[in-house]
């Protein structure tokens, strides 16, 4: 195997095996009531969840993505973004580290050689996490004996702050790209914390900066080729579930605020409701468009998963601002309290929407639907 498997050792003790759907939704739950209680308190005073996230990986929430063939839960991408909406309910910056953990599962599951997957998913059902990073385009990857030299830095990336492993996407000369599988306590591997967003505050976001750095060869895997890969698909997907998270929690706070009042206005709170179930309606449908796509990853399952994940993300984000701008409108002076801290919500919606690719995603949507017509 070489390096990989000594690259880390964790502190944390052994991670609890989760052994079904019903057990995941019921652990999250939990979890999710316990990080709420002190949410706001860490988004006023930028604290971060190290000891929030070390529970989450101690419930053996962070493992469910593993495969069953490394021993892990055979868990259907519906229930996994269902899982991030209800961590991002309880927090949404918890839920977003969640979120980028997730996604770098599904690149070494799609990508990785077998040796690094059963090497690194060992370590992911004893409680490590991963954060997905690109570096920038100044980083350079040269061949150097059984691997390559690596320096560069990473774009910020949430989550990286939290992280053991990094899994950084790179370029090989002349144009190769790659994942390459980090150590987050490698000497030559620096994280910086410089992230400054006015909301997601505590997502753990931040730069990895590497010198000068030996990477060896089995611990770097291609990338896909497919526009429509599956892992860009199910990122779509769980950047939906923080965003459903987000609003659900404005929701909950919107309800609090409005108390009594809410007979006066049900017109337009069972507007807010509707959008939000359909929201999570949209969710389990490009849920299951993936689950058939990881089955079967013709490039028609692929593109009309993508489809139906980008039209999930997009509603998402939507919901969640205009659930959180409903705070102000139907909750008036109430919401605008400050000791309330209920701008969060429009904060962490305003600052997660940021990263998705709206006009991408439409701009594909179109071609795919035109595609279709004129089949």
């Amino acid at each position: 195997m070489g390096t990989v498997s000594q690259f880390h050792e964790s502190l944390r003790p052994p991670a609890h095996r989760i052994e079904s759907e019903e057990e995941a939704i019921s652990t999250a739950r939990d979890l999710a009531a316990a990080f709420r209680r002190q949410a706001s308190e860490r988004d006023i005073n930028r604290i971060l969840p190290f000891a929030e996230l070390d529970a989450l990986s101690v419930s053996g929430l962070t493992a469910i993505a593993v495969p069953p063939d490394h021993e892990g839960l055979d868990v259907s991408n519906a229930l996994l973004a269902e899982i991030v909406a209800i961590i991002a309910e309880g927090d949404a910056s918890i839920g977003e580290a969640l979120e980028n953990h997730f996604c770098a599962l599904e690149t070494l599951r799609t990508q990785a050689a077998e040796d690094l997957k059963a090497s690194l998913f060992a370590r992911v059902l004893l409680g490590d996490r991963f954060s997905a990073a690109t570096f920038t385009d100044g980083a350079e990857l040269t061949a150097e004996g059984p691997g390559y030299r690596l320096s560069g830095r990473t774009r910020q990336a949430p989550g990286i702050l939290f992280a053991d492993w990094i899994a950084a996407a790179a370029t090989v000369p002349p144009s190769r790209p790659v994942t390459l599988y980090l150590a987050r306590d490698d000497e030559g591997v620096q994280v910086v914390d410089d992230w400054d967003g006015f909301g997601q505050r505590t997502n753990g976001s931040a730069t990895a900066i590497v010198g000068t750095l030996h990477v060896n060869a089995d611990a770097i895997a291609p990338a896909p080729s497919s526009g429509y890969s599956i892992g860009i698909s199910l990122g779509l997907l769980l950047k939906a579930g923080v965003s459903l998270g987000i609003a659900r929690a404005a929701w909950s706070d919107l309800m609090a605020a409005i108390g009594d009042r809410s007979a006066t206005i049900l017109p337009r709170i069972g507007e807010r409701a509707i959008r939000i179930e359909a929201t999570a309606a949209a969710l389990e449908r490009a849920g299951r468009k993936l689950d058939i796509a990881q089955v079967n990853p013709m490039e028609a399952a692929m593109a009309d998963a993508h489809f139906s994940a980008s039209a999930a993300a997009i509603l998402a984000g939507e919901t969640a601002l205009d659930t959180a701008n409903a705070l102000f409108e139907l909750a008036g002076e109430i919401s605008a309290g400050i000791g309330l801290n209920l701008d969060r919500h429009w904060r962490n919606a305003r600052i997660h929407a940021l990263s998705l690719p709206r006009d991408k995603l439409v701009h594909t949507a179109g071609e795919y639907m035109s595609k279709l017509g004129g089949a």
